[in-house]
């Protein structure tokens, strides 16, 4: 990791922080999350701020909120697969490309989440290199997935924190642009299937 990126692993973990759900200890964490952005390039630093910020009102409308807005709106899914495969048996298969790009990194996923949960995946794009590359990887080839959220985010303080993915990543790419386009327009696919769940990461080896 070069000094011009070592940046990174900072601004992904506090992206991480900030779209989870606002339970005790995540809230706990804000002020340390609001010192260490400090130390990010400005176009990184100032949309998590603002996410930040509005975190530190009231924990039950905080709450009440986010489970408004990620668990009750399906365009507002934290789970990347989703806006490419929907719940169909394409979201299994890209499943396990997820979890792959864990077992890569020598990382585990915990807490019963799906591998593609977007706090997880940031989480693995701030362990350390080179575990972090499959993070960051994932995020690149799933850039789609960011766009559509952070177009169903709008008016939304959540979306600062999207934003702040998306600028860490590559530029969109011409033919990710149509298909994001082409997946508003239509949605996922809506073919339902089971999913077993995965998990957060984790990188303490067992020692939690």
């Amino acid at each position: 990791m070069t000094a011009r990126t070592a940046w990174r692993p900072v601004a992904a973990r506090a992206a991480s922080l900030l779209l989870r759900y606002p339970d005790d200890e995540v809230l706990a964490a804000v002020p340390t999350i609001t010192a260490a952005l400090d130390g990010l390039p400005p176009g990184v630093a100032a949309p998590l701020r603002l996410v930040a910020e509005h975190r530190g009102g009231d924990a039950g409308r905080l709450a009440a909120e986010y489970v408004e807005l990620f668990d009750f709106r399906r365009r507002c899914c934290l789970h990347l697969t989703y806006y490419t495969c929907g719940d169909t048996r394409r979201r299994g298969e890209a499943l396990v490309l997820f979890a792959a790009g864990y077992k890569a990194a020598g990382l585990e996923l915990v807490d019963g989440e799906l591998p593609d949960y977007l706090p997880a995946v940031l989480d693995l794009a701030a362990a350390p290199d080179p575990a972090a590359d499959h993070g960051w990887r994932l995020l690149r080839e799933n850039r789609i997935g960011l766009d559509l959220l952070s177009g169903a985010l709008d008016g939304s303080v959540y979306r600062h924190a999207i934003e702040a993915v998306r600028a860490m990543l590559p530029p969109a790419q011409p033919g990710d642009l149509a298909a994001a386009v082409r997946l508003a327009r239509t949605g996922p696919p809506v073919e339902q299937v089971g999913l077993e769940p995965f998990g957060l990461v984790d990188t303490t080896g067992g020692r939690r």
